[in-house]
């Protein structure tokens, strides 16, 4: 029985826990968005881009000061690596009772698909915040606003 324990043991800490996989694909997202290389990161960290590539997939857990680092680097606070946290995650997690922590945002209504973490994506709000001149950065806003289905 001990060796099935043991198994078992084995077989759950080799395979990420989702929460870990969530708060490391947060990470990946603001780094990008700040279209920061894993390298930089790692070095703004004192870690290797191995590193930062481990904790992105969630192979790594991020520990508590870890996170405090993340958080001032990236320059958001902490509750953001929890954001948009699927509500099956917080229930089936130590969740109280289904129930999200006053520190949790709210959650938002989201993409059927993973719009806002494609690449895509990320490189047009990276390219729209750098252009400076905010008349033209409305008028761009505008622009792509008239292209698109009306809004209900």
């Amino acid at each position: 029985m001990a060796r099935a324990e043991q198994a078992m043991g084995t077989d759950r800490e080799a395979r990420p826990s989702p929460i870990d996989v969530h708060v490391g694909a947060r990470v990946r997202l603001r780094r990008t968005l700040l279209g920061m290389s894993q390298e930089r990161l790692g070095e703004a960290l004192g870690l290797t881009f191995q590193q930062v590539q481990k904790y992105e997939r969630g192979v790594n857990r991020v520990g508590a000061s870890r996170l405090f680092d993340l958080s001032r680097v990236l320059d958001v606070p902490i509750s953001f690596f929890f954001d948009d946290m699927p509500d099956s995650l917080t229930s089936s997690f130590g969740g109280q009772g289904g129930r999200r922590s006053a520190t949790f945002s709210d959650p938002t209504e989201g993409f059927g698909d993973d719009t806002l973490n494609r690449r895509e994506t990320l490189e047009l709000v990276r390219a729209y915040y750098r252009i400076t001149d905010p008349a033209i950065r409305k008028r761009v806003f505008d622009l792509i606003k008239s292209m698109g289905p009306p809004e209900a």
